[in-house]
C-alpha cells in the first residue's frame, strides 16, 4: 500500500544542495535510481529531473524508517525528510554537484511502487531504439534525455525573449487548412461536417504569415508545429517544429540581421558561447563550385576544383568525353593521404556510387612519379597545370569524378565531408554559420518532366534577372537564402512576391493552369490586390537546432515523443485503424486493394 502525500512538500530538487546547506532540514521527492545495503546502512541515490542526491537510512538514527527502506526498489517514487550532512572523508563524489553531502533520513513516504523497468534508467544503457520508444515514458527519465528536453525549453524561451524585444508578435496560424503544393505530401484530415471534403495539416504557415503581413502585422513569429508526409531520416519527423518569422518593409539584410542576432542570443543563453557575426555569405553557384553542395561544412578547408578545361583535350577518354557531352571533371586533393590502401580507395569508390557517380579515379603523388592507372594519359604540361590548380605536393592523393555537373559535384561534395571526418579535420566544438544566397528560382524535375520551384512558388525572383523570365527560366536566380550550420541546413527563407501579376507569372511558368492556381490560391491572389507591403521571412528548424545544441545524433533525442522511421508511435501504437462508426460519421470507406 502506497503512502499518502499528506502535508509533505518538496523543499529542494535533487541537484540543489551543497556544503553550504549542512544542518538544514529538507524534503526531497523523486525516483530511486539505485539502492545499496552496506552493513545495515541503506544508501539510496534519489533522482529527479534536476539531478541526483544520496540519501541515507541509518538504523541508529531511526530504526522504523530504516526497516521501511528495505522495501524500496529501483524507480519507486519516494519522498524523504531529513538533515543535510557531510559525507565521510573519502566518500565524496566530485562528479556530482551534490557529491559532498548526503541526507540523513528521518521520515520516508513510499508514494508509489514500480515494476522492474525493461532497461536501466541511465545514460549508458545498451538497448534498442525500438524498446526505448515503446517505453518512452521510462526512456525520458534518463538524465541525458531530460537535459535535452530542458535545454529545448531554454532554447524556446531565449528565442521568444529575443523576438519579443524586437517588436515581433507571437500569432497562431491554423492547423486545419487546405492542401497547397509545397513540395511534400500533406497529411489530410476528413471533415465530418462537410462530407467528402478534407483539411490538410500545414507543411508550414507560409501563406498565413504572408496574409498577416498584408493585414498590417509587420513583425510576426511563431514556434510552429508543421507536418509533412515524407520519407524519414535521422533529422526528419512527420511532425516537427520550426521557428517561423516574417517582416514587412525589409530586404535580405534585415532578415539576416534579425536571425543572426536571435541565434547569437540563443547560443549565449543556452551554451554561454559567443557567436561571431556577421555570418559568412556565399552564393549558391560559389558553394557548388567550391564544395559541391549547397550546405557546405566550412569548419575545414578541403575544396573541390573544376579541371574540365585541362581534361577536355586529355588522352584519357573518360575525362574528355565527359566534357564533350556537357559534363564536368571535378577534383579533390586529399593532402598527405598517399598512405591510403587500395581497399580504402575501393571503399571510397563505393561511397561515391551512392550518389550515382559512375566511378572514382585517383592519383598518388610520389616524389619520383605519379602512381595511378590513369597517370600515363596526362602530358607533362597537363600534370603541371593540375599541380598548380590543385596545389599538389608529394604525398597527396588526388580524386576525380567525371560526370554530369550535378552528379560530379554531389559525389565529391559528400566525399569531402566523409574525408573531413575520416581525417579528423573537423572541430566538433566549433559552430560555423553560413548564408547561401541567390539560389536558382526553378529547377527541372526529371521525374515529373516539368519545372518546379526550388523553394516554393511565393519566392521573389532576383530583380536583375527579370529579363530571363520570358525565355530562360532556369537562368533566373531567386531572392532566397538558406542558413547552414556545420554542414546542416537549419533554415531557409526568402523575400516574397508581393504583386499579383508577378505571382501569376510564376504560377504559369511552373506550368500551373489558371483554373488550378485560382482554385487553390484565389484567396491569396485577391489579397495581393489589397495593398501589399514588400515582405520576407525565414523558417528555422527548431528540432535540428536543438539537436546541434545538444550534440545529439538524431532529432528523435530532442523530441519528447518522436515517431519511428515508419512514422509510427510505439508508445501509443499510432496510427491506428478507425472504428466502423467513425468511418460512417466521416462518410468514408477504407480500401487497401
Amino acid at each position: 500500500m502506497s503512502d499518502i502525500l499528506g502535508e509533505m512538500r518538496r523543499t529542494h530538487h535533487c541537484n540543489e544542495l551543497c556544503g553550504d546547506d549542512f544542518g538544514k532540514e529538507v524534503v526531497l521527492m523523486g525516483w530511486v535510481q539505485r539502492r545499496r545495503d552496506h552493513g545495515g546502512v541503506i544508501f539510496v541515490d534519489m533522482r529527479d529531473r534536476e539531478g541526483t542526491t544520496q540519501v541515507v537510512f541509518n538504523p541508529k538514527e531511526n530504526k522504523e524508517i530504516h526497516e521501511k527502506a528495505h522495501a524500496i526498489r529501483n524507480e519507486y517514487v519516494i519522498g524523504v525528510c531529513g538533515n543535510v550532512d557531510k559525507r565521510p572523508d573519502g566518500m565524496t563524489n566530485p562528479n556530482l554537484k551534490t557529491g559532498e553531502i548526503e541526507i540523513l533520513v528521518t521520515d520516508l513516504k513510499i508514494l508509489n511502487p514500480a515494476k522492474t523497468p525493461p532497461f536501466l534508467i541511465e545514460d549508458t544503457v545498451d538497448v534498442s531504439e525500438t524498446v526505448r520508444f515503446k517505453y518512452r515514458h521510462l526512456d525520458l527519465r534518463r538524465p541525458q534525455l531530460q537535459r535535452n528536453i530542458i535545454l529545448r525549453h531554454r532554447a524556446a524561451k531565449s528565442i521568444r525573449n529575443y523576438l519579443n524585444k524586437h517588436g515581433f508578435l507571437d500569432i497562431e496560424t491554423p492547423v486545419l487548412t487546405r492542401s497547397t503544393p509545397e513540395g511534400a505530401r500533406d497529411y489530410v484530415v476528413p471533415s465530418r461536417v462537410n462530407p467528402g471534403q478534407f483539411y490538410a495539416l500545414p507543411q508550414s504557415p507560409q501563406i498565413f504569415k504572408q496574409l498577416l503581413m498584408i493585414s498590417g502585422f509587420d513583425r510576426y513569429y511563431q514556434i510552429a508545429r508543421c507536418f509533412r508526409d515524407e520519407d524519414l531520416r535521422a533529422d526528419r519527423q512527420p511532425e516537427f517544429t520550426q521557428i517561423d518569422l516574417e517582416m514587412s518593409f525589409v530586404g535580405e539584410d534585415d532578415i539576416m540581421g534579425i536571425t543572426e542576432g536571435m541565434l547569437a542570443a540563443l547560443f549565449k543563453d543556452v551554451l554561454d558561447k559567443e557567436i561571431r557575426r556577421p555570418f559568412l555569405r556565399m552564393s549558391y553557384a560559389e558553394a557548388i563550385d567550391r564544395f559541391g553542395l549547397d550546405k557546405p561544412d566550412i569548419r575545414f578547408d578541403l575544396e573541390l576544383k573544376d579541371i574540365s578545361d585541362i581534361a577536355k583535350n586529355s588522352d584519357l577518354k573518360l575525362f574528355a568525353n565527359a566534357v564533350k557531352q556537357g559534363g564536368i571533371v571535378k577534383a579533390l586533393n586529399a593532402k598527405g593521404c598517399i598512405h591510403f590502401s587500395r581497399k580504402e580507395i575501393d571503399d571510397l569508390t563505393t561511397f561515391v556510387s551512392v550518389y550515382k557517380a559512375k566511378g572514382l579515379t585517383w592519383i598518388k603523388v610520389r616524389e619520383e612519379a605519379w602512381q595511378s592507372p590513369i597517370a600515363k594519359f596526362f602530358s607533362d604540361e597537363e600534370k603541371a597545370a593540375l599541380t598548380e590548380r590543385l596545389g599538389v605536393d608529394p604525398g597527396d592523393l588526388l580524386f576525380f569524378v567525371a560526370d554530369q555537373s550535378k552528379i560530379a559535384n554531389e559525389a565529391l561534395g559528400h566525399l569531402r565531408n566523409h574525408l573531413g571526418e575520416k581525417l579528423g579535420l573537423i572541430d566538433d566544438n566549433a559552430f560555423r554559420f553560413l548564408w547561401i544566397t541567390h539560389f536558382p528560382l526553378m529547377e527541372y524535375d526529371e521525374t515529373e518532366k516539368r519545372l518546379q520551384s526550388l523553394h516554393h512558388p511565393f519566392t521573389a525572383p532576383l530583380e536583375e534577372d527579370y529579363g530571363f523570365l520570358n525565355d530562360s527560366l532556369l537562368s533566373v536566380r531567386s531572392r532566397a537564402y538558406d542558413l547552414v550550420l556545420n554542414g546542416s541546413e537549419i533554415g531557409g527563407g526568402s523575400i516574397r512576391i508581393h504583386q499579383k501579376e508577378m505571382q501569376e507569372k510564376i504560377f504559369e511558368s511552373l506550368g500551373i493552369k489558371r483554373e488550378v492556381y485560382e482554385e487553390k490560391f484565389g484567396f491569396l491572389l485577391s489579397a495581393l490586390e489589397a495593398g501589399v507591403p514588400p515582405h520576407g521571412g525565414i523558417a528555422l528548424g527548431f528540432d535540428r537546432i536543438t539537436m546541434i545544441l545538444c550534440k545529439a545524433p538524431s532529432i528523435r533525442d530532442v523530441i519528447a515523443f518522436p515517431k519511428t522511421q515508419k512514422a509510427s508511435c510505439l508508445l501509443t501504437n499510432a496510427p491506428s485503424e478507425a472504428t466502423k462508426s467513425q468511418l460512417e460519421e466521416l462518410s468514408l470507406k477504407v480500401s487497401l486493394g
